[in-house]
């Protein structure tokens, strides 16, 4: 649900009861991936999405059933060719949906607010809820934040099954991920088995673009577009400017590597360097391909390219290092217009982040949808 924060956050304020349907685990060609959601308001208001729209209609029913008569429930849609009328998703996925009534004096609100809010500020957090096992438990949240990894809330049933989840969620948390683990009800083998769903919410990735030339404008444009936190950094004041890079969230005029060693950067950082001018880029990139970044790209031709690789070289850059390096920058979309190499540019980055080969979909036999980023289940306490 905390794809949909800033709303939920609002109607909190707001003092609205709802019902909030979340993805919990997909299987096949499913279209929205575990902690997609729907919400339901008592006045019959929807904002999100559980399935593009295969099973809207269900899951909106089921929402206003549990605001009538405050029961969780977990239900699987699947696709069925035995019954042409039957709701299901049509694409021939399967998908399990969490539905939690969250109304006043309800003690999942207090735990169902506080993960709302802080999401929808932008500060880290992770709310884990019990999606299966004793009915007296399903639906039942704790929230983690960094800055209290012990958790908010609780489930009420053993004291370490708390201390369990809170520290199995920090760890979903620290990793930006969203996903089931399995787990015995006293928080370990013992007692009936539970699933929970941990869905973690952390701020947006950052793209920089190094160089403000005007390819750098479009590529500003797509990657906001993808949710990223994008900063344009360039030497040149002259064409650094906001005028010229409205959308860009940071605009920085420093040297490139030098501003790349004081910066912060995580494993979902992607780096495009558009500079085009070796005095910037061998020293850039000398440090990028050794920071853990998710993507490192940069622009030329492939003369450009193989010449830069020398220089590379000679500054002691490894053939291990150089092989992170996406260049030419993009995917061959036969681009040429600004907008144009930065939807190649992007969809590189897209491929290289869920895992895509990059081919046309028309006759190839690879998934549709990939799911290199998802947390598989866990087990706690199994025996090896």
């Amino acid at each position: 649900m905390l794809d949909i924060a800033e709303e939920l956050h609002r109607w909190v304020e707001q003092g609205r009861d709802f019902a909030v349907a979340t993805v919990v685990a997909v299987g096949g060609s499913a279209p929205r991936r575990p902690g997609a959601a729907l919400a339901v308001d008592a006045d019959g208001t929807a904002i999100g999405s559980v399935s593009g729209g295969c099973v809207e209609g269900a899951v909106y029913a089921l929402c206003q059933q549990a605001l009538e008569d405050g029961e969780s429930v977990l239900e699987r849609f699947g696709y069925s060719d035995e019954d042409a009328f039957a709701v299901g998703l049509t694409c021939g996925g399967v998908i399990d949906i969490l539905v939690t009534p969250v109304r006043a004096g309800d003690p999942v609100r207090t735990v169902v607010a506080a993960a709302v809010e802080a999401a929808a500020r932008g500060r880290a957090a992770a709310l884990a809820r019990i999606v299966s096992g004793p009915r007296e438990l399903v639906g039942r949240a704790l929230v983690v934040r960094p800055e209290d990894l012990s958790g908010y809330g609780g489930f009420g049933a053993h004291p370490e099954l708390d201390r369990t989840i809170a520290a199995e969620a920090g760890a979903f948390l620290e990793a930006g991920r969203t996903g089931t683990l399995e787990i015995g009800e006293q928080g370990s083998r013992c007692g009936a088995p539970l699933t929970v769903l941990v869905e973690s919410s952390v701020p947006p990735p950052r793209m920089i673009v190094f160089g403000a030339i005007d390819f750098a404008s479009a590529l500003v444009r797509i990657g906001t577009f993808l949710g990223y936190r994008v900063t344009v950094c360039d030497a040149r004041p002259v064409f650094a400017t906001g005028a010229r890079f409205p959308e860009a969230d940071e605009i920085v005029v420093e040297w490139p590597h030098r501003y790349l060693e004081r910066t912060e950067v995580d494993a979902r950082t992607v780096l495009c360097v558009l500079t085009h001018d070796a005095k910037f880029d061998v020293p850039l990139l000398q440090l990028a391909l050794r920071l853990p970044v998710a993507y490192v790209g940069a622009m030329g031709s492939r003369r450009t390219h193989l010449d830069r690789n020398e220089r590379l070289r000679e500054v002691g850059v490894t053939e291990l290092e150089l092989a992170r390096l996406r260049s030419p920058i993009g995917l061959d979309l036969g681009a040429r217009t600004p907008e144009e190499t930065a939807l190649s540019i992007a969809a590189e980055i897209v491929a290289s982040r869920r895992g895509g080969s990059g081919v046309s979909l028309t006759g190839a036999h690879t998934p549709i949808h990939h799911d290199v980023t998802s947390e598989p289940v866990r087990r706690i306490g199994s025996v090896a």
